[in-house]
């Protein structure tokens, strides 16, 4: 049996079968899948057998990535489905397990910065050698800056790819016939009028090798926007819809083991604070208690429901010290005010030189961006058992090989004695890119001996979790004397070096304390997307690092959602000031920009847009977001979005979002619309709400009801359209929400006239 040039094989299980994992570096790993009695082993994302009672042959295909209600699950099966030629009611999905087969060179390659500072530009080619072996070492399986389809889209068509051949050539020699003359379809192999099923041939197929370089279809999968018009039957039901309707998918939290207990905890405050004081006795009256585990910044309960360890938490009152700096909300705005005004900055990007341009701006305007939290429906849980010296991870995240090191060095345990079982995420917004909780319940586990599961109260989510960085903002502006044209823009950020940090907990494994000592550094990717796409002679974006009392993580969105939001309001105050319409300000500054500008043009159409004069309640803005798949190619995802709003009683009211989107060609288009639509109404979200700041270092809004996010009510018409384009695909997963908010500031704008420069916008008073 050979190995292809990815290390495709077809076997019966392990066997000492290794997989390639890079061609270029021939280093040997575990072929990654295991099957079970009856499978074959077609490659590492890829495994088929009989269905019951053997009539059918199912397909079953490895998802590498967290299902977090993004449907990623899906996209990943049609991609194999369709090169297969199968049947999309015969096939099925399990996770991945970690593995470097799976490793990203696309994510890699985007992050070098945080894990080669130095030298980030000899690793920022993700077809290079170092971004590569970067991946596969970890392996970096992280769920994240919507890479899965630069980086897997094509392993996965190998995948399907190398299956029909295998089938072709089984039926082939019954038929006597060339196997590159048969086709694939509906999970059958047919030559003229002869037609094999997948099933028929299975025992035979898994005889034959795939060729060396298996070959793709002519067409790689695309389902255009004029086929599947909203409303319209999706050629691929998503697969987790069924179970999600009648209850019975399992979230993390859903997990049940023999003889397991449940955990309930109590986290320090925010910043740097330690268990201080708690009464043991007092939880001992709780009927079902089994235990009391504590850490440094913990104390947890354990009881036979989660409830009465809830009780018993409580019960035991515990108190916590600081231990330096903790959050608070005065701090964050005395130091982000401080480095705006005073801060040293660094320019991170520059086109010409504005400075001397800018002594007196004909306009400057501050932007403010307060702590978001993630809130996602699911909070934190993961369950843990410890037996035959093996530790067993139930967890939904976004970094499985991170939660197992991170379980392995709690329970004083290597790498390869903990087992990772991937969950499905009830929302995450990059929230589960926190790994804090592996070690919490390998902890409680190691010490209670009993399978636990620990689940985060929606108070503690709101606690511990760390929220979207603060940002300060000034925007400099110059026209020229007919004010018909930008000469000089300048955008001076002050905020957390927030990439830095979390990647140093992320990556690096370390702890809350040490990697807020690394927030003074200037850090490109909390600035991205801040330059502006218009065309401006003199343009630059500076960063003011700022030392905050405040932890901050990733966020949907990235540090587009924040500076979408300063560019595109900005712009607009610049239109305003030069007596210009607002999208034909834009338009006449968008020279090379064919793709937004359609999106700008299609949206007007969408919304019927009345040129944001005063009173009309519309408002605008655009955004581009762009990500380097290797070899100098870079993919780009484009969005207009038109919003309608008004003020009422104190309250934002918006009465209809409109977005026209290019993601380049589109895979899956149901999916591709609920992602965008979702992003919409998760960028009207955090434009009216989702914001809180700390007292002591804990959150001024710790529960739902108290973040002002919309209610379904409260939801507007929402109107969406997608450029038929033959670009590589782009994740419209993070692109639907950063235009959302400049768009309702600009629409108040033309509804009251007042210019609204803080996000979450409510938080200025209307």
């Amino acid at each position: 049996m050979r190995l292809t040039r990815r290390g495709l094989l077809v076997g019966a299980g392990l066997g000492g079968a290794l997989l390639i994992a890079f061609p270029l570096i021939p280093r040997r790993h575990p072929v990654p899948l295991q099957a079970g009695e009856g499978e074959h082993v077609v490659d590492a994302f890829l495994k088929l057998g009989r269905a019951r009672g053997g009539k059918d042959c199912i397909l079953t295909v490895a998802v590498p990535f967290c299902e977090m209600g993004q449907g990623i699950t899906t996209l990943v099966a049609q991609i194999v489905a369709d090169e297969a030629g199968a049947d999309w009611r015969k096939v099925a999905v399990e996770a991945a397990p970690i593995s470097p087969a799976y490793a990203d060179p696309v994510l890699s390659a985007k992050w070098a910065p945080l894990w080669m500072p130095a030298f980030a530009s000899l690793g920022n080619d993700a077809e290079g050698t170092l971004a590569r072996l970067h991946a596969e070492r970890g392996p970096m399986m992280i769920t994240a800056d919507g890479t899965a389809l630069a980086a897997f889209e094509t392993p996965l068509r190998e995948a399907g790819a190398a299956l029909r051949a295998m089938m072709a050539q089984a039926a082939a020699d019954k038929w006597g016939v060339g196997w590159e003359e048969c086709e694939t379809g509906d999970s059958a192999v047919t030559h003229g009028k002869k037609r094999l099923s997948f099933a028929e041939l299975l025992a035979d197929a898994v005889e034959y090798d795939p060729p060396d370089l298996p070959v793709l279809r002519a067409e790689p999968p695309r389902e255009r926007p004029g086929q599947f018009p909203e409303g319209a039957p999706a050629r691929h039901p998503r697969l987790d819809l069924p179970a999600k309707v009648d209850g019975s998918f399992t979230f993390a939290g859903d997990v049940r083991l023999p003889g397991m207990v449940h955990a309930a905890i109590a986290h320090a405050p925010q910043g740097s604070a330690v268990l201080s004081t708690y009464d043991k006795q007092a939880a001992a009256s709780v009927r079902g208690l089994v235990g009391v585990v504590h850490a440094r910044r913990w104390l947890a309960a354990v009881a036979t429901n989660w409830h009465a360890a809830d009780k018993a938490l409580r019960a035991m009152e515990p108190r916590f010290r600081a231990d330096g700096p903790v959050a608070d909300n005065e701090k964050v705005l005395v130091a982000l005010d401080k480095a705006l005004d005073k801060g040293d900055a660094v320019r991170l990007m520059a086109e010409g030189d504005p400075d001397a341009l800018l002594e007196k701006p004909v306009l400057s305007a501050r932007y403010d961006v307060e702590p978001a939290l993630h809130a996602p429906l699911e909070t934190t849980s993961a369950t843990a058992r410890l037996r035959d010296g093996k530790l067993e991870l139930w967890i939904a995240t976004q970094a499985p090989e991170r939660a197992r090191r991170a379980a392995a060095r709690a329970a004083g345990l290597s790498r390869q004695d903990v087992i990772v079982y991937p969950m499905h995420a009830g929302g995450s917004f990059d929230a589960r890119l926190d790994v804090r909780i592996a070690a919490e319940v390998a902890t409680i586990a190691t010490i209670i001996r009993k399978p636990v599961q620990l689940t985060w109260s929606r108070w503690q989510e709101s606690l511990a979790g760390i929220p979207r960085t603060p940002v300060s903002a000034r925007l400099d502006g110059a026209l020229s004397p007919d004010k018909s044209r930008v000469l000089g823009w300048r955008s001076r950020l002050a905020l957390p070096a927030t990439t830095i940090e979390s990647g140093a907990r992320l990556l690096d494994g370390q702890g809350i304390g040490d990697a807020l000592d690394l927030q003074d550094r200037a850090d490109p990717m909390a600035c991205e997307g801040a330059m502006p796409l218009y065309r401006i002679p003199e343009k630059a974006v500076d960063h003011v690092p700022a030392a905050l009392p405040l932890p901050t993580a990733r966020f949907r969105g990235q540090a587009h959602g924040y500076t979408a939001f300063f560019t595109e309001s900005f712009v607009d105050e610049l239109a305003h000031l030069a007596g210009r319409e607002p999208l034909s300000f834009r338009v006449g500054m968008l020279d090379g920009q064919p793709r937004l500008v359609a999106c700008l043009s299609g949206v007007a159409r969408l919304a019927q847009w009345g040129g944001g004069v005063d009173a009309s309640g519309q408002g605008i803005a655009c955004h581009r977001m762009d990500l380097a798949s290797g070899g100098g190619a870079v993919r780009s995802g484009m969005i207009a979005v038109v919003a309608t709003a008004r003020q009422e009683a104190g309250v934002v009211r918006v009465e209809r979002l409109s977005a026209f989107v290019d993601i380049g060609r589109i895979v899956n288009m149901d999916i591709a619309r609920q992602q965008i639509e979702g992003g919409l109404v998760f960028g009207l979200a955090h434009a009216v709400g989702g914001s809180s700041g700390h007292a002591r270092g804990r959150p001024l809004a710790g529960h739902l009801s108290q973040l002002g996010l919309p209610l379904l009510a409260d939801c507007p018409k929402v109107d969406i359209a997608f450029a038929d384009s033959n670009e590589e695909p782009f994740d419209p997963g993070e692109l639907g929400m950063v235009a959302v908010a400049p768009a309702i500031a600009n629409a108040l704008f033309s509804a009251t006239g007042v210019r609204f420069r803080r996000l979450p916008l409510i938080s200025e008073g209307l």
